[in-house]
This record gives structure tokens, C-alpha cells and sequence, in this order.
């Protein structure tokens, strides 16, 4: 089965928006009249540009209207943020990677994604809870894609599942839009209909069709399957370390995304096999072990925080990173899916003994 893991894998709409910074308006400049005036103009004082509310540019992107934005950049729209603009994933749905890489064990977060693929964020609970990963290695890096983790061995000699994980779960490749809180981009990317964002993971939809799914953007985590779809069952997983390849999206269950130590994982050797996998006399490196925060002591959990996208303070992040200022010479105007990562406050993450 990982053998044949994605081994077939391989500016549509310009933004209507007028959203001009004092600094970057995009009116022609006045032409200067050859004649000298009579008349004595007035000195005037120029007025500082209005403070915008939390949430008055978003509403300025829905309605197209023209705004006044403040020249602030995405640090310090958070600098500001309350601590209500911030949200504390469940423990239950955090799972801590410890790698040895070096003296010091590497860690890597991870947030597992139950709304989108319930049964495989169950199972890899249970994988977890019963110390499958644990000893085992990571078997795949192939540059500017994803990093591979798992069993590196199949057929009768393969690790058995602890109780209660199960062997065959369905395909988990989309879910029903309707219920979820879906907080849209302005801006489409031609992957899909519309983008957004759930709890913080990077969302494509089709809203005739009723359906989500998790986009394969930078750090987004899936999981592994051979040539039938429903053959994944999150016993091997692996993360996007590259360019992000859309072409997999509702091709395979995305079960989690990396809130923190995506580095530790994109920084390992390329493996010289096909597809980045590990050949003869090249070392894999270890898992150490996996929990869940939730079975950690809870003086011992990391302090894990994210910006909720259902905020003002996300709207105006957004316009911050759509409309630059500052050392931008050319101000881009807009952002796109991938590279919209939900920022995340995480203290307390060292190892632990």
C-alpha cells in the first residue's frame, strides 16, 4: 500500500475590490493648470485617516465599497488581537510527534481534523493511545512534497493494529458544507468553486455540490492509501513539505494539518528511492513516540493557541496581508489560500522527559 502511494499524483479571477490605503490610492493625479489663480486658496490641514472598527473591512469586501485602510501591518493587527480572537483546540484533537533528530527529540503538533474525516481522526486516536507510531520511522521525503511516515513493512511481517483501531475505514475525501463554519476568501484559486477557511484549515467548496474539503496547502497532513479509496485507515501518514499539489485534493482523506515543527519534518534527507522513499544503506529517521495532549498531565501540555477565522480580528489580519504597505514596493492586493496560514501562539512545547 505504500508502495503505491500517490504514485499517479502529479489568477482565474481578478479581486473587484476597492480597497485603498491612504498611501496607495489609485486615482490619476491632477493635471497642473498652466495659468496662476486669482483667487488665494486657503492653507488646509490634512485630516489623519479615520481608525477602522474591527470588522469594517470585511464589510468593505462584501459590499465593494472604497475604505480608508490604516497602514498596519499583519504583526500588528495581532499585536492588538483580544484574547477572545484567539481559540484553544480540544486536546483530544492535538497530537504531539517526537522525532529523533539530534540530541534533543523534535517535536511536530499536529491538529487532527474530526469534521472532515471523523472515522480516520478515531483511528488515529486509537493508534496513538496504543503506541502503533511509536519505533517506527519516517520512510518517504521526495523534495518539494511531503514527508512520510509509518510501517515501513507490509504483508504478514507488519505491525499489528492496537485495540480498537480498525484495519478499513471509508474515504473521507470531502464532507457537507452546509453545517460547517465555513468563513469564505474573497478570492478564488481555481481549484475549486470558492476557498476559505474552518477552524483554521485551508478549505475549498462547491457550494451547488454542498461540499468542503481540506485543500493540500503547505502542512496540511493525509493519509496514505494504495489504489483503492477507501484503503486508508491513518496507520501512514504524511505532510505536504512543498509546493502545495491541489491535484490530490478529493483524491485522498486529509485527516490533520501541523500547528508547529512543519520545519522539523521538511528539513530531513531526501530519500534517493522513487517517490523520495528510503533505500538500502540510507537511515530513516526514528519515531520516538506520539500522544495525545489530552493524555498528558495538564501541567505538562503545551499552551496552544489559534487565530479564530470567525473574528473581526481575522478580517482585518487578511486585509493587512492582502494589502501591504511599508517595505512593499508593489502592493500585491490580494492573498490566496495557501499562503493564508492561520496564525498559532504555542508556549511550552520542549521535551519532556
Amino acid at each position: 500500500m505504500i508502495a503505491s502511494l500517490l504514485a499517479r499524483a502529479g489568477l482565474i479571477t481578478a479581486l473587484a475590490l476597492t480597497l485603498l490605503a491612504p498611501d496607495h490610492s489609485l486615482a490619476a493625479p491632477a493635471k497642473k493648470s498652466s495659468k496662476t489663480s486669482a483667487v488665494t486658496k486657503k492653507k488646509t490641514t490634512a485630516k489623519p485617516a479615520p481608525k477602522v472598527k474591527p470588522g469594517a473591512v470585511a464589510a468593505a469586501i462584501a459590499s465593494g465599497a472604497a475604505v480608508n485602510l490604516p497602514s498596519r501591518s499583519p504583526a500588528e493587527v495581532l499585536s492588538g488581537a483580544p484574547e477572545e480572537a484567539w481559540r484553544n483546540p480540544a486536546p483530544e484533537n492535538l497530537v504531539l510527534m517526537e522525532l529523533q533528530t539530534g540530541a534533543a527529540p523534535a517535536q511536530v503538533l499536529m491538529e487532527l481534523a474530526p469534521r472532515f474525516a471523523p472515522a480516520h481522526a478515531s483511528n488515529i486516536r486509537a493508534l496513538v493511545r496504543g503506541g502503533y507510531f511509536d519505533g517506527l520511522a519516517v520512510l518517504r521525503v521526495q523534495d518539494n512534497f511531503v514527508t512520510q511516515w509509518g510501517d515501513p513493512t507490509e504483508g504478514e511481517g507488519a505491525r499489528a493494529l492496537p485495540a480498537g483501531a480498525s484495519a478499513k475505514l471509508p474515504a473521507e475525501f470531502s464532507t457537507a458544507l452546509t453545517p460547517l463554519p465555513f468563513t469564505p476568501l474573497a478570492e478564488t484559486d481555481g481549484w475549486a468553486p470558492g476557498n476559505g477557511f474552518v477552524d483554521g484549515f485551508p478549505v475549498a467548496v462547491d457550494r451547488e455540490k454542498n461540499k468542503a474539503w481540506i485543500a493540500h496547502c503547505y502542512g496540511v497532513i493525509g493519509a496514505g492509501r494504495g489504489s483503492e479509496a477507501d484503503s486508508s485507515n491513518g496507520s501512514s501518514l504524511y505532510a505536504v513539505i512543498g509546493q502545495a499539489p491541489r491535484a490530490l485534493d478529493l483524491n485522498i482523506t486529509t485527516v490533520a494539518r501541523v500547528l508547529k515543527g512543519i520545519e522539523h519534518l521538511a528539513a530531513l534527507p531526501r530519500g534517493s528511492g522513487q517517490m523520495g522513499f528510503y533505500g538500502a544503506g540510507e537511515t530513516r529517521t526514528p519515531i520516538l513516540r506520539t500522544r495525545l495532549l489530552a493524555d498528558m498531565p495538564e501541567a505538562e501540555r503545551p499552551s496552544v493557541k489559534v487565530l479564530r477565522d470567525d473574528h473581526p480580528v481575522w478580517n482585518d489580519w487578511v486585509a493587512a496581508r492582502r494589502n501591504r504597505s511599508g517595505w512593499f514596493v508593489h502592493n500585491p492586493g490580494r492573498v490566496d489560500l495557501c499562503s493564508t496560514t492561520p496564525p498559532v501562539r504555542i508556549t511550552g512545547l520542549e521535551a519532556k522527559p
